[in-house]
């Protein structure tokens, strides 16, 4: 099942875009302070996967809640527009494609204004 199907087209696309900014506004540091929060918590396995060639491993909803503050989670529900029960399952499915889309060689890219 893709991102676009499990979040319904033009939303899946929108969270694809908007995900690195939001962090970034939400997150001193941005995507890569959460990676590092990732990488702290014991998930380097999927973080590499996502920087490196080859397929992503998937984190799970359950995964995240473990690392994410509740203020850090209210904020990107707030700043993506939907609400904070479909927060993680958001993440879980568009985080590794997104950071994988924005480090096409191996190095997370800034997002850009």
């Amino acid at each position: 099942m893709s991102l676009l199907n499990s979040l319904g087209g033009s939303l899946g696309q929108i969270a694809l875009k908007a995900l690195p900014g939001v962090i970034q506004q939400v997150l001193p540091g941005g995507l890569n302070a959460l990676l590092d929060q990732l990488r702290r918590s014991g998930y380097e396995s999927q973080v590499n996967s996502w920087l490196g060639r080859g397929p992503n491993e998937p984190i799970t909803a359950e995964d995240l809640r473990k690392v994410l503050d509740n203020e850090q989670v209210r904020q990107m529900a707030q700043k993506l527009g939907i609400p904070v029960d479909q927060l993680f399952p958001t993440l879980a499915q568009a985080l590794p494609e997104t950071v994988d889309h924005h480090s096409p060689d191996g190095t997370l890219q800034e997002p850009k204004a």
